[in-house]
């Protein structure tokens, strides 16, 4: 597991046991308020892991000449 992934599964633990906490403490009111927030935060998180976990292509492509070989 690489660095990343760890500071990405710390970072989704944090947002679930801080909600879960709050609403353990009869601050449902707070979670309800934040809960927009906190599905933005894990949607982030998500998105962050998958943008860079694709590998770049070997080499640009490069342009396709016309029939005269210039690029179009």
């Amino acid at each position: 597991m690489t660095h990343k992934q760890k500071l990405i599964i710390a970072a989704t633990a944090t947002v679930f046991v801080w909600s879960t906490v709050m609403a353990l403490m009869g601050h449902i009111a707070a979670v309800a308020t934040l809960a927009p927030a906190l599905g933005l935060t894990v949607q982030q998180i998500v998105n962050s892991a998958r943008s860079h976990s694709e590998p770049a292509p070997a080499h640009p492509k490069e342009p396709v000449g016309d029939q005269e070989g210039r690029a179009s």
